[in-house]
């Protein structure tokens, strides 16, 4: 498949897995139950910002990716994004794990798993080896409207800031 580029549909049977974070596994240690979340679905009736990283507790992507769309989350919310998604190709008991450790304990910010990197894969293999690479999608109601893949090890056009720039 060639790259998902802005203008393109969705693709149809994206899953991921996460935990659904609740009162009874909101700390850190606690595991909670892996469950489906049907991007395909979901993004049909949302406006979400979808963003991979390499991989959850990884340097860059805590001291800098995420923290970016927690101190923006706000800014995202009043440009009318209903959903901001963080996917990597860790297991979601490690995603879980690694949005709790940043404060995240309620669905304000999804951290789902892109088993075995397959999705990253097959939107034109935008992956760094095994793993997630570095890259930000806007879907607005099934729709892309911005999609872009990281060209080197700086966060460019990933970045919150990059993405409220195309909002």
């Amino acid at each position: 498949m060639p790259a998902l580029k802005a203008g393109d549909a969705f693709p149809e049977g994206v899953s991921f897995l996460y935990v659904v974070p609740t009162p009874e596994n909101s700390d850190v240690l606690a595991c909670g139950i892996p469950t489906k979340y049907d991007a395909s679905k979901e993004f049909q009736d949302k406006k979400v910002v979808l963003v991979s990283v390499p991989g959850a507790f990884t340097p860059t992507c805590t001291a800098q990716h995420l923290p970016g769309y927690i101190a923006k989350l706000s800014e995202l919310k009043a440009k009318g994004v209903d959903q901001v998604l963080f996917i990597s190709y860790n297991d979601p008991f490690v995603q879980s794990a690694w949005g709790k450790a940043n404060g995240i304990k309620d669905d304000s910010i999804l951290f789902l798993t892109d088993d075995g990197a397959s999705f990253s894969k097959s939107i034109g293999d935008w992956t760094i080896g095994d793993r997630t690479a570095r890259y930000a999608l806007v879907i607005d109601h099934g729709k892309v409207v911005y999609a872009e893949k990281e060209p080197g090890k700086e966060l460019t056009v990933s970045s919150a800031d990059a993405v409220l720039s195309k909002l």
